[in-house]
């Protein structure tokens, strides 16, 4: 599957999404390794609240890989179909305009689903 740059719409080639698979994973095994400690050591509920930075790296690249589309591309004006560093610029104001409204949308987006899956962990009687 070959992937075509659409302003606001997708900004990363395959290789690009692996990466940013691979990130999704990376988080969810750090929110794992982290809510295990957290059990383990009988922390207060309200510390459970630490899970939110690892629940964010693992939402940003799940979310990213879902959309093909990378938030910090987004926010610089670039895009990479090809290779990894293979980076190539947005020419059109109007198509970084859309890439920076797409990029704060996966941004707002990352945060709510790393924000819900904390409150869960911290309000689960565990």
């Amino acid at each position: 599957m070959t992937y075509s740059y659409v302003p606001g719409t997708c900004n990363l080639g395959k290789a690009e999404v692996r990466r940013r698979q691979f990130v999704a994973l990376l988080g969810l095994f750090l929110s794992g390794s982290t809510a295990i400690g957290l059990i383990g050591s009988d922390a207060p509920a309200s510390a459970r609240w630490g899970l939110f930075v690892p629940l964010m790296v693992f939402s940003v690249g799940f979310i990213q890989s879902r959309k093909k589309f990378c938030l910090a591309y987004g926010f610089m004006g670039t895009f990479n179909l090809g290779k990894l560093g293979d980076i190539s610029r947005v020419q059109s104001p109007e198509d970084r305009r859309a890439d920076r409204k797409t990029a704060l949308s996966i941004l707002a987006q990352s945060a709510l689903l790393a924000l819900v899956l904390s409150g869960l962990f911290v309000v689960l009687p565990l």
